[in-house]
């Protein structure tokens, strides 16, 4: 049986753009999730929390390095299924429940994710070192984010947010092959 290793210079990149991801992803939620009734973020928060629940009552089985990386691929798999699903389809009530419950669905592995990588990574250097990551690849995301929309605005004139946030996400489906891409190269097999 092969087992995994975690190539922490790869991780990092990972951690990085996963963060830029999120800077960039952030502004535009609150334009995707428009058309969605304020009851349907109580359920969300509500199944969340349930979800959240049920993985912590399997941590003594899935709190392992293969699931580690399986469970980050899926989560990596639903995004980049929301991105590619928002850009074929654009707007529509069912559009916003499937960005919003997609996104949902990534937040309840979220304390298993950072549980698994604290673990993994063992020593403080390298937590550190993602911790930093992570906070440089979100404060690069917001300033994309903002350039991105100014340049729209200012070089193309284009001020209508819906149009706005249609078009960032052709960079966010971008982004995601390439976590995807670092997120393989960040578990190394060998037997």
């Amino acid at each position: 049986m092969q087992k995994i290793k975690l190539n922490i210079r790869e991780f990092l990149k990972y951690k990085l753009l996963n963060s830029a991801f999120l800077g960039i992803s952030v502004g535009s939620i609150f334009v995707l999730y428009t058309p969605l009734m304020p009851s349907v973020y109580s359920i969300g928060g509500i199944l969340l929390a349930l979800g959240m629940l049920f993985i912590a009552k399997f941590y003594y089985k899935i709190l392992n390095i293969n699931y580690f990386f399986k469970i980050s691929l899926f989560v990596e798999f639903i995004l980049l299924f929301v991105i590619s699903y928002f850009l074929l389809f654009s707007y529509s009530y069912i559009t916003a429940l499937i960005v919003y419950t997609g996104y949902q669905l990534t937040f309840t592995f979220g304390s298993y994710l950072i549980r698994a990588e604290t673990l993994f990574l063992k020593k403080t250097k390298p937590i550190e070192l993602v911790d930093v990551a992570k906070q440089k690849g979100y404060l690069l995301g917001m300033l994309i984010s903002y350039i991105f929309y100014t340049s729209l605005e200012y070089f193309f004139a284009l001020s209508d947010k819906q149009t706005q946030v249609y078009l960032i996400h052709f960079l966010l489906l971008f982004l995601e092959l390439l976590i995807i891409f670092y997120l393989v190269k960040s578990f190394r097999r060998f037997q």
